[in-house]
């Protein structure tokens, strides 16, 4: 599985930014970032999509490292699309997701 939080730490060390310079330069709230971290939680699309402007990268590359397996357009605009759903809706996306997985 992909390590969301630890590329996160890359790109933010490379650039030798803290959580707080993060938080200030991306407009996520620092509590918000640490709470990813403290719980390990995945962040949401949405923001994913803010600090990669705010690293002046792609969602694909920010999802690309080296060699290791790049997402195809299909699974990016799948993930776009996953961004500007409401919960609700994502929470019924991932109800059909796991009856289609049930069915195979």
């Amino acid at each position: 599985m992909f390590d969301v939080l630890g590329r996160i730490t890359e790109l933010r060390t490379e650039r030798k930014w803290t959580v707080y310079k993060l938080s200030k330069l991306s407009s996520i709230p620092q509590s918000t970032i640490a709470t990813w971290y403290q719980k390990n939680l995945q962040p949401p699309v949405d923001k994913l999509e803010l600090l990669c402007e705010t690293f002046g990268i792609s969602l694909s590359d920010f999802f690309s490292i080296g060699d290791k397996k790049q997402l195809t357009g299909q699974q990016l605009l799948m993930l776009t699309k996953w961004g500007i759903l409401t919960p609700s809706k994502r929470q019924a996306v991932l109800e059909i997701l796991d009856l289609l997985i049930q069915d195979d």
